[in-house]
């Protein structure tokens, strides 16, 4: 299955929550998509609310199937909790660190960043928005791209870094210093329901 392309606010609005974190989808219409969206009463199986669960994250990181249960695979090989692992694991994606510093808005235009070669890992440019990041590695940004209004834009309107890096403003650099715990990540996400919904 390929990456979906569509509509991330239909989608936000079919799942119930911001999947681009901005929270500007469910600000007008905070009901599914549809001429009977105000008026919807949806009653869900267990399945049905594993599998819900399991599409908000994918589509919240845009990662496909196939990268998804790899992940989510190699996830359970790690001591400790599976689903917290894979929380952690998903975390440690390029794009998701660069999103989460603020050199981006949204995971789509962390993801596009990446992909044009704007972003480098301790000073080598890396164009694969599936590269895990390890404690330790800085990412920045490359020469030519600093002046990019895009990432002026996002760096003006981040006011929140998380506790695991730390974002250099003058230098456009961030560090990944170690791993994000749990209660650090998305807690509107029940990764359990994942692991029941991949253990079926």
């Amino acid at each position: 299955m390929a990456r979906f392309t569509g509509s991330i606010w239909k989608k936000s609005r079919r799942l119930g929550i911001s999947l681009t974190g901005t929270g500007k989808e469910l600000e007008r219409r905070p009901y599914p998509p549809g001429p009977h969206g105000p008026t919807q009463r949806i009653k869900l199986s267990e399945y049905g609310k594993q599998l819900q669960e399991k599409q908000k994250l994918r589509y919240m990181y845009g990662v496909n199937e196939r990268q998804f249960r790899t992940l989510f695979d190699r996830s359970g090989k790690m001591k400790g909790v599976h689903g917290e692992n894979f929380m952690i694991l998903l975390a440690t994606r390029l794009d998701a660190v660069v999103r989460a510093s603020g050199l981006a808005r949204t995971q789509r235009q962390a993801r596009q960043l990446v992909n044009h070669g704007h972003v480098t890992v301790d000073g080598k440019r890396v164009d694969i928005p599936s590269f895990i990041v390890k404690p330790g590695q800085v990412i920045g940004v490359r020469e030519k791209s600093r002046n990019l209004d895009i990432i002026a834009e996002a760096v003006e309107l981040s006011n929140f870094t998380p506790e695991y890096l730390t974002f250099n403003k003058d230098n456009l650099e961030v560090t990944f210093d170690r791993l994000p715990e749990r209660s650090e990540l998305n807690a509107d996400i029940n990764e359990q329901l994942i692991v029941e919904y991949y253990s079926r």
